[in-house]
């Protein structure tokens, strides 16, 4: 990554077009994302992470040479020797090898099944392995080793973490943040164990990892280990060529970046800076390559004298942030705390003497770290516990008025707010994404975005331009204000809100993928109400929808479908589950039991989809919406009909809310659950809207989100009947559905919309905007005009007909074409070519007779 970037300093100052520059690769692909990686474990595939744009290389002239890595230097002769024995005559050069996995001196670290976690190969390797695993366990507790145990997680193995120190992240948050850390992800199904090293890796007779032994005496079973005990700098090459190199590692070089041969720099990982330190953060290596690039291009020189350590990430899913004097080593420094141990948030401002805010640890909720990390250093507008307590319980939000114009909005870039400001005033930048290019802040790890986008539309505004909040380029208008537009004037048709409300540049077009789901959707919800069909794939709403809802099944990774029925509150009978059962079986799909009370039928290929369900639908079952953005389940736990600590009958009222909600289509899914206590067995916190029993009733949660960005339910109203339940969540779902921004689940909403949970409850329960009787009324319409979806498609032989994997064969599969399984995956939509003279052939280059 640094040596890419040094790569594209080196261009904008006009060196590469009169320079020679060769690049020596160790991998075997281009400069890649490699703060990304574990992206690659939720589909993204390693061409996504590239960094490195071939057009680049061609239009300036830099040789890439791939796979062959640097040996050995020459300084004497100025050479370079690699691997295939090559060598490269250089009148500069630059080192930017980076840093290797540590692997601790474990007896068994060779044994098969153990890997480190560091490039697109190790994934590749583990992912492979992974297959036939059933636990694994990983040495490190740090950013990357949380990483990895993510990414066990996410292939379905139990996993275990083993840190040596006594917390995790140790070296990014203090002992409260970790304690927030470590229950956090032990409540995500991970093991946690601190305090104890590895000792050895035991293996089988055949050499695979069997177990791990801790030196505690404790053993943990594990078939695969990662090793994530962090990193050493790839010094070698200085080393052996007699280049100085600190104690514990690292190419020594000044303030410029150059070691003591005038010749040679080294930027990045393998770098040991002036102030002594080793960087291992990619925002420092892009700061050194800066300096290097203008150093060699005879330029002024930006000197490098130390970097700023802070850093965002999302760790198995939990925000987790650090900055400034994270630790509180200030003399005199004093700690400001907030912590909500069942919310998983844990909040440290460390302040000095004088008021200054001098760093900070944010865990489970770093929502305010692009404000915060660019006020270190100086003396906050408002007072350091109003930073924070969330603006919901009294806590005050600051604004990006508050930082002064030398504040560092993005520390990837080093990109002060005054020079964002002037890419707008000077530069005549008039959106987001002008300013991205203008500038390159935001265009690092992404944390800034939302500081940055408040900062120009701030300065827009002050400048007199129109800030532009359209949807996209078809429409100058919000979801919200398209929602009003449809509903108002009863527009059942996208062409019609398109010709008459999109911008003059779109009418007459066929729109874009932005807003056609979106009013797809928005169509949907108001079906009833406006005069429209609510089956999603009639005449023009069928190309409106999402890539699931065209077949209404959900698209899987390996080009299959889903098949998942509704079973409201979890509760099924014998007989319908034998039919689960013998679909299943007849069909071949692989099951599975849900966290959301359901049961997965995977793998189907889509002429077998009105197969599947007019078994199912003939037994009773309808379509559960796992393809859209719509209810997905209600989940109940068994309530006082069973349970000695219930109060309340959850079953019943999950399953009522659930048949009521069914197939109401929203800005994004929605997840609800009923727990028949205080106990909160169905975790209803962590839903969109969720019930919690009481002695006097019930109590209504909304705002929680249990996804990748988790977020606990804010208390909406209490001891509620039945009816008085039912009414407030009709009322707030209306006004979600009619408030929201495309794709914004509620928990994100509930923080964005303008005044937050306060508002929202004098709209929904005190009825503030006399809105009330509106919004139940449209909800009654759905409820009335509620059809399933699946039933309708299998009346219907028209509808029938999109469901046909082969064109010219719309009725039966072709029985010349074959399907085989490929690496224990089914692939059912690679078509097979079979026949007397021709050889079956998979797409993966897989030739037999």
């Amino acid at each position: 990554m640094v040596g890419q970037r040094f790569l594209e300093e080196l261009a904008d100052r006009g060196v590469t077009g009169r320079t020679r520059i060769v690049v020596l690769g160790e991998e075997p692909r281009p400069a890649y994302d490699r703060v990304q990686l574990t992206s690659y474990f939720a589909g993204r595939s390693p061409e996504e992470l590239s960094l490195t744009d071939p057009d680049f290389l061609t239009r300036h002239s830099i040789e890439l040479r791939l796979g062959d890595p640097a040996t050995a230097i020459d300084r004497r002769t100025r050479t370079v020797t690699t691997r295939s024995g090559r060598t490269v005559r250089y009148d500069t050069l630059v080192l930017a090898t980076g840093s290797s996995p540590f692997v601790p001196p474990v007896p068994g670290r060779d044994s098969a099944g153990c890997f480190v976690y560091r490039t697109v190969e190790d994934l590749l390797a583990i992912e492979e392995y992974a297959g036939r695993s059933r636990t694994g366990a990983v040495i490190g507790g740090g950013l990357l080793g949380l990483e990895a145990a993510g990414a066990l997680k996410g292939l379905g193995l139990r996993t275990h973490i083993v840190e040596f120190g006594p917390r995790l992240m140790s070296l990014q948050v203090d002992e409260g943040g970790g304690r927030a850390l470590g229950r956090t992800v032990e409540g995500q199904g991970l093991r946690v164990h601190t305090g104890v090293a590895g000792k050895e890796i035991v293996a089988d007779a055949s050499g695979a990892v069997t177990a791990l032994e801790l030196s505690d005496g404790s053993r943990i079973p594990a078939d695969l280990v990662v090793f994530s005990a962090g990193v050493r700098p790839r010094d070698q090459l200085a080393r052996e060529c007699g280049l100085p190199v600190g104690e514990r590692g690292g190419v020594v070089v000044d303030t410029r970046c150059r070691t003591d041969d005038p010749a040679l720099y080294a930027i990045g990982e393998c770098a040991r800076a002036a102030d002594g330190r080793v960087y291992g953060l990619v925002a420092p290596g892009y700061e050194m390559a800066r300096t290097a690039a203008a150093a060699i291009a005879g330029q002024e020189v930006p000197a490098f004298t130390g970097a700023d350590l802070s850093t965002k990430l999302k760790l198995l899913g939990v925000d987790v942030a650090s900055f400034g004097d994270a630790h509180g080593t200030t003399e005199g420094s004093l700690d400001v705390v907030y912590a909500d141990a069942r919310a998983g948030i844990y909040k440290k401002l460390v302040v000095g003497a004088g008021g200054e805010l001098l760093g900070g640890v944010l865990v489970g909720d770093a929502e305010a770290y692009g404000m915060l990390r660019p006020l270190t250093g100086s003396v906050p507008p408002v007072a350091p516990e109003e930073l924070v307590v969330p603006t919901g319980a009294g806590g005050a939000a600051l604004g990006p008025g508050a930082l002064p114009d030398d504040a560092v909005l993005c520390s990837c870039h080093n990109v002060t707010k005054g020079t964002v400001r002037a890419a707008v005033t000077t530069h005549s930048c008039a959106s987001v994404p002008e300013v991205k290019k203008c500038t390159k802040a935001g265009t690092g790890c992404g944390s800034c975005v939302r500081t940055l986008t408040a900062v120009v539309h701030d300065e827009l505004t002050a400048s007199g331009a129109v800030v532009d909040t359209g949807l996209c380029g078809c429409f100058p208008h919000t979801r919200a204000e398209l929602y009003e537009i449809v509903r108002t004037l009863r527009l059942p048709s996208y062409a019609a809100l398109l010709e008459s409300y999109g911008r003059p540049r779109a009418r007459g077009g066929e729109g874009c993928e932005i807003c056609k789901p979106v009013i797809g959707s928005v169509i949907a919800s108001l079906a009833p109400t406006v005069g429209a069909d609510g089956y999603v794939l009639d005449g023009e709403q069928a190309a409106l929808q999402d890539t699931n809802d065209h077949h209404l099944a959900n698209l899987q990774r390996n080009g299959s479908y889903s098949v998942v029925p509704r079973i409201p509150g979890g509760e099924i009978t014998p007989e319908k589950l034998i039919v689960i059962g013998e679909v299943a079986r007849e069909f071949g799909l692989y099951t599975k039991i849900t966290g959301g009370q359901r049961i997965d039928l995977l793998g189907a290929r889509v002429e077998q989809l009105p197969r599947i369900w007019a078994r199912l639908v003939a037994a009773g079952f309808e379509s559960g919406h796992a393809y859209g953005k719509a209810l997905r389940t209600v989940k109940s736990c068994v309530g006082r009909t069973w349970c000695r600590y219930g109060v309340q009958d959850s079953v019943r009222m999950a399953i009522a809310l659930e048949l009521r909600y069914r197939g109401l289509r929203a800005p994004h899914k929605l997840k609800s659950a009923v727990s028949g206590c205080a106990r909160e067995c169905a975790e209803a916190r962590g839903k969109d809207f969720g019930v919690i029993a009481t002695a006097g009733g019930w109590n209504l949660y909304v705002g929680g989100n249990g996804g990748a960005t988790p977020r606990h339910a804010d208390l909406l109203a209490q001891d509620l009947s039945d009816a008085e339940l039912v009414r407030l969540i009709d009322r707030f779902l209306m006004f979600y559905l009619r408030t929201a921004d495309r794709l914004e689940r509620t928990a994100a909403w509930l923080e964005r919309i303008e005044g937050g949970l306060g508002h929202v409850r004098d709209v929904v329960v005190h009825d503030s905007l006399g809105l009330c009787a509106e919004l139940e009324s449209l909800m009654a319409a759905h409820v009335d005009g509620y059809r399933d979806e699946w039933a309708l498609t299998l009346a219907d032989p028209e509808r029938l007909a999109r469901f046909a994997s082969f064109v010219n064969a719309p009725d039966a599969p072709d029985p010349s074409v074959r399907f085989v399984p490929e690496r224990d995956q089914i692939k059912p939509d690679l078509p097979l070519l079979a026949g007397p003279d021709l050889p079956v052939r998979t797409l993966e280059g897989t030739f037999a007779r």
